[in-house]
């Protein structure tokens, strides 16, 4: 239940609860009729809150990674090679690349093996 909703419940139940002492206290030896009136319509706020209440929609929660964008800045200048899988040797493209657990994953469409890329040392 979201934060809206609670306040929207929290706030038609004091509406109702003040609106039903007016009323209440109207009908007192010391009442008076404009106190019915007051009465009155703090109650139909008090229903009209509620009303608005279950009306709103919650916020859906985010499962974890869902719409998550990783951008890469490499240093200096990279040049841009063709992947092949370590397997099979078949060309792989970044359709196959995956990030599970923060690990790039390659998934190959011709043998359907799956590993881990790694990143060899430069020197």
């Amino acid at each position: 239940m979201g934060c809206g909703r609670t306040v929207s419940f929290i706030a038609a139940g004091i509406m109702i609860f003040f609106g039903v002492l007016f009323i209440w206290a109207t009908f007192s030896p010391n009442g008076q009729t404009g106190w019915l009136a007051i009465g009155l319509i703090s109650v139909i706020i008090g229903f009209a809150l509620i009303y608005v209440g279950y009306r709103m929609r919650p916020v859906p929660e985010q499962s974890a990674g869902a719409g998550t964008t990783l951008t890469i800045d490499l240093p200096g200048e990279v040049k841009i090679e063709s992947m092949k899988c370590q397997k099979c040797g078949g060309t792989l493209s970044s359709e196959n690349v995956q990030l599970v657990a923060g690990a790039p994953v390659v998934s190959c469409p011709f043998c359907g093996s799956t590993y881990q890329l790694t990143e060899e040392p430069k020197w």
